[in-house]
Order: structure tokens, then C-alpha cells, then sequence
């Protein structure tokens, strides 16, 4: 019976990772400032973005679910028996649940960036399932990956839902997708979900609901900078903008600065002309082709895919071969 989340503080250890602090400064200082998307999933940022999910404009995650839950008896074949299940960006859980009845899996790790997020969703995971061994890990899942030394790895497969594939640029992707055939033994499964290029209104649309949820996300980063890093700024002297780049076939979110204006982050000044844009994420959308020859060359074999009748979104199930053929 699983009493407690076994839980594992890996972000002050990673290896090679570099502060929030660096990563901002650095940011805000090139040529078109830009600010990497993990840091608008605090607190405040995960919880806003289960909102997101929940907005009718935003098709991805509705589309997700109704894939897992039709195809789930077709999944649990494929990942079979007495299996660890690693979710990367846990978040809620939410999606993980559709599947952990069906797919008998015998221990969860959930590993997310939002430390308080992520347990308080863990907890819950393992107070619904007390038959389940939880474990949580707090890290960066962007940096190498090192995966608990007490986790049952025999059999484990992978989860990344959501098309976070997307937020990464087209070789981050690759890079990452090779990260992961580093840390998952041979023979491992990854089910993954991927957001597919379609129409300008739908994808613009999921990114600009009316309810304003995506702007308060994306608004929420400088809280964030005020709170941790000291900023001085105006939260109201910016807006959101999301469009739809076809040229790279990518959805961008900017912060826009509806002013000129002089900020100060870190004890560090930055000027901004009116209508210069902080660069806060990217989604890039993928073809099912496309995605398969980049899993291809990160050494993962397409064991399955499926999509919903308007072929906006995709699901997933790779599996990890001997070897990579772009190392």
C-alpha cells in the first residue's frame, strides 16, 4: 500500500544547470530579449495552465484525452505488465489517470519543475491509488535526466503528454529526444503526444482565448521576476500577443511592452521601445512524418500512432532501439 510520495529534490544537483538568474539575464540581453518557457510554470503558472486546458478554444488537451481514453486497451498492450510509468511535466496528473487502471503498472514517477505543483498532485495521485508506489522528482527535465536509484527501471516507459515536444526549437527537440534514449533502458516505451500543423484561426484561436487564462500565463512570468528576482517593473505596461509563425510553423507567445520603457531585473537595467516583445515560448507543430523521422533519428522505433478525425493532434508510442542514428 502506498502511503507517501517518495520524493527526490534534484534541482540544486543537476549537473551543468545554470540559475534562473542566469538564464533571464541572458535572455533580456540579446537582440530579441526572450525568456525560456519552463519559467512560467510556477506555482501560479501550473495552476493557470490546468485553466488553459480547460478553455474551449484549446483543443489539444481535449483531443489528447479522447485519444487516450478510446485507445487505452490498445496502449496497455503495447506497454504490457508490471511497469514503471515516468509522466515528464506531471503537472495534475490529470491525463495519467485515464491510463493507470488499464495499463497495471506496478510504480509512478511524475517529474516536474513546479516543486509545490508537483507534490501537491502527487500526493493526490497516491492517496486515489494506494496500490501504487509514487515517486516525485523535482527537476529540470530539459537538463540529463537521472532517474532514482531505488525506481523498478526493468520495464519503464516514458510519458510526455501535452505536445511539450513542441516548446522546445526543432533541435532541442532531437537533443532531447536522444536525452531520453540515454536514460531509457532498451526495450523501454515512450508514449508522446504531438500538436499537428493545421489552420491559422484554430491555432491562434487555442493560444488567445477569450477568457484571457493564456494572458494571465503568460503575464504571470513577471510576477514572477518581481517576486523572485527583484524586479522592477509594471505587469501592466505589457500585454500578451500569441500568432502563428507559418514560415516555421510555430505558435509564438511574446510579452509586448506597450510603452518605451526602462526596467530593472537583478539589479540589472533593460530598455524596451514600444512594442518590443519579450519572446516567452514557442509550440512548434509537427506533420506525423515529420515527428516519426526525428524519433527515428533519436534512435526510437514507431510502434503506433493515432490521431482524432480532423487530424489535429497525435499520440504516440515509440520505442527505444540499441542504438541512434543522429548521436
Amino acid at each position: 500500500m502506498a502511503s507517501a510520495v517518495h520524493f527526490y529534490d534534484q534541482q540544486p544537483i543537476a549537473s551543468g544547470a545554470r540559475s534562473m538568474r542566469e538564464e533571464i539575464l541572458e535572455g533580456l540581453r540579446a537582440p530579441q530579449k526572450y525568456s525560456s518557457p519552463k519559467y512560467l510554470y510556477d506555482q501560479r503558472g501550473s495552476e493557470l495552465f490546468e485553466l488553459i486546458c480547460q478553455q474551449p478554444e484549446y483543443y489539444p488537451t481535449r483531443i489528447e484525452e479522447g485519444i487516450l481514453a478510446t485507445m487505452v486497451d490498445e496502449i496497455a498492450n503495447l506497454v504490457g505488465q508490471n511497469a514503471t510509468l515516468m509522466e515528464l511535466g506531471s503537472g495534475a496528473s490529470r491525463k495519467v489517470r485515464l491510463l493507470l487502471e488499464c495499463l497495471q503498472i506496478t510504480s509512478y514517477l511524475g517529474i516536474d519543475i513546479s516543486r509545490d505543483f508537483l507534490l501537491e498532485s502527487t500526493r493526490k495521485l497516491a492517496e486515489d491509488y494506494p496500490w501504487l508506489e509514487v515517486h516525485a522528482a523535482c527537476a529540470d527535465f530539459c537538463q540529463r535526466l537521472r532517474l532514482p536509484r531505488n525506481l523498478n527501471c526493468e520495464r519503464l516507459v516514458g510519458f510526455f503528454p501535452g505536445s511539450s515536444i513542441g516548446n522546445f526549437e526543432p533541435s532541442g527537440a532531437q537533443a532531447f529526444l536522444g536525452g531520453l534514449h540515454r536514460t531509457l533502458p532498451k526495450g523501454s516505451g515512450l508514449l508522446i503526444g504531438v500538436d499537428l500543423l493545421k489552420d491559422r484561426a484554430t491555432l491562434e484561436a487555442a493560444y488567445n482565448d477569450a477568457a484571457g487564462v493564456t494572458a494571465q500565463f503568460n503575464l504571470n512570468l513577471l510576477h514572477r521576476l518581481e517576486r523572485e528576482l527583484g524586479a522592477n517593473l509594471d505587469p501592466d505596461r505589457f500585454s500578451h500577443k500569441a500568432v502563428f509563425n507559418e514560415e516555421l510553423g510555430r505558435i509564438e507567445m511574446h510579452l509586448v511592452s506597450t510603452m518605451a520603457q526602462v526596467i530593472s531585473v537583478a539589479g540589472e537595467s533593460f530598455r524596451f521601445r514600444a512594442g518590443e516583445t519579450l519572446h516567452t515560448e514557442n509550440s512548434y507543430k509537427y506533420s506525423v512524418a515529420g515527428f516519426q523521422a526525428m524519433a527515428r533519428r533519436a534512435g526510437f522505433a514507431s510502434r503506433a500512432v493515432w490521431t482524432d478525425r480532423q487530424q489535429h493532434f497525435s499520440v504516440h508510442y515509440l520505442e527505444r532501439q540499441g542504438r541512434r542514428l543522429n548521436p
